[in-house]
């Protein structure tokens, strides 16, 4: 995580120079060379002011440190560049930095510092981008209009909370941030997080990732963890709640009530654990709806006031209902393959260096593949005009392949899907079948494609079954 500019400030210059060229590019941080064109350098400026802003360091290039000191003419060319290449102009500040340069000698970098914005920017060649891990990603036209609807929302968590001043927030919480930050003044490392205003008002965004009591001002920000029996909500005389949870405070105070209350909520079966161990384990895999449950926090409208996030675990699955439409220029089409927008930017980040969450924009992508690895069907996502509804199926899906074959088969098929290997004892243990039948059972399953044998011989002790194919 690179530090903030206040540390990086305080440190030698030996110190910057090894940081900024180790520190590995994503998200919020960017090196140029001190050959890049103004023009050029726009590109990433409008990707970055379009997402959550960041860093960008002109004089490194390929594992060097080049400098800028003998670049007294291009240096106004990228101060200039906002105005002069993008639309409209990006808002940036700009620090000079010292360094060592490949030559070993005293030098500078041109360090620039960009806030995310309320506006959509593009080139002056009207190519608008945005940045997706360590890529800018170009964006269509629908993608553009899709971020420019978003951006609207996206300044709420940078208004006023009404409440004047910094002591309105969790000293202790904050403390432990800027510790973790390295941060010598907390009030500085706010501002320079865009939560805290320069006339002393705390931002909505930190009321709620800081605040002593943030349900006060935003009763709905909050998560409520249900559980209901059986497959189907039920009202009335025959409502079938079985336990309701609200998890307030801090929104990573949310997310740790919530992930408790899951754990109670979920159900379980018996199964295989990756330790080579019978255990109880949830329907859904823990990592997918805890996934599902940061990104809700993180990302959900906190403008719109009127709901709270709520995870709702029935026999059969687990839904996750957001308020506000799915966040950016993701298209819901191909699940794998999405572009990262925070719709509130200063959370996220402050979030992701709690490490509460990322910033690659992945989360969706594994989310998929722990679900498709275990057999199970991809998250579904709905969306309303004011609510976002994730769905994770927990049931195994059964291949047509296995139509007309015994319900032993169906049971070992999904033990092997959930498991990935497993060795007949094992199985046979599991089942709690024989071992003649559930040794028909996985040759009929063998027979048909939809598992292997992996092992040296016919009485090797140590083969084992897989739905694994062939590498």
């Amino acid at each position: 995580m690179l530090p903030t500019m206040d540390h990086l400030a305080a440190l030698s210059t030996e110190e910057i120079t090894n940081i900024l060229l180790t520190e590995t590019e994503g998200q919020w941080f960017d090196r140029k060379s001190a050959r890049i064109a103004p023009r050029d350098l726009a590109e990433t400026l409008v990707a970055m002011a379009n997402a959550e802003g960041g860093t960008i360091a002109v004089g490194l290039y390929n594992g060097t440190c080049e400098g800028v000191d003998e670049k007294q003419s291009a240096q106004s060319g990228w101060r200039q560049a906002g105005l002069d290449f993008t639309d409209p102009p990006v808002r940036y500040t700009v620090q000079m930095l010292p360094c060592i340069n490949r030559n070993d000698r005293a030098d500078h970098l041109f360090i620039i510092q960009i806030p995310p914005s309320h506006q959509v920017h593009a080139t002056k060649r009207d190519v608008a981008f945005l940045r997706v891990g360590d890529e800018n990603r170009r964006l269509t036209f629908e993608q553009r209009l899709e971020l420019r609807y978003d951006k609207g929302d996206a300044s709420y968590e940078t208004t006023s909370a009404g409440e004047q001043g910094f002591p309105q927030l969790d000293q202790g919480a904050v403390s432990e941030y800027a510790a973790k930050m390295k941060h010598s003044c907390p009030q500085r490392l706010l501002q320079a997080r865009g939560l805290l205003h320069d006339n002393g008002r705390i931002s909505v965004g930190a009321q709620l990732l800081f605040g002593l009591q943030p349900q006060i001002a935003n009763p709905e920000a909050h998560v409520r963890v249900l559980r209901y029996a059986g497959r189907e909500r039920l009202t009335g005389t025959a409502q079938n709640v079985v336990s309701d949870v609200r998890c307030e405070g801090r929104l990573s105070e949310q997310i740790d009530a919530a992930r408790e209350a899951m754990l109670d909520a979920i159900p379980k079966r018996r199964s295989l654990g990756p330790n080579g161990r019978f255990g109880w384990f949830g329907i859904v895999p823990e990592e997918v709806w805890l996934e599902a449950l940061v990104n809700a926090v993180i990302h959900r409208s906190y403008s719109n006031s009127g709901d709270h996030i709520r995870l709702t675990v029935f026999d059969d699955r687990v839904e996750i209902s957001s308020p506000g439409r799915f966040p950016g220029v993701v298209s819901l089409d191909d699940l794998s393959d999405v572009k990262r927008f925070a719709r509130n930017p200063r959370i996220a980040r402050v979030m992701s260096e709690l490490e509460y969450g990322q910033e690659l924009g992945e989360g969706l992508r594994r989310m998929v593949a722990v679900m498709e690895s275990g057999g199970r069907q991809r998250p579904l996502v709905q969306q309303a005009n004011s609510m976002t509804v994730v769905t994770l199926l927990g049931e195994v899906i059964g291949p047509r392949e296995l139509a007309g074959l015994p319900m032993v088969a169906h049971d070992l098929f999904q033990q092997l899907s959930l498991v990935g290997h497993s060795g007949t004892g094992a199985l046979v243990q599991l089942s709690d079948y024989s071992r003649p039948v559930v040794l028909r059972n996985l040759r009929l399953l063998e027979s048909r494609g939809l598992i292997r044998r992996v092992g040296n011989s016919p009485t090797d002790p140590r083969a084992f079954w897989t739905t694994e194919p062939f590498a």
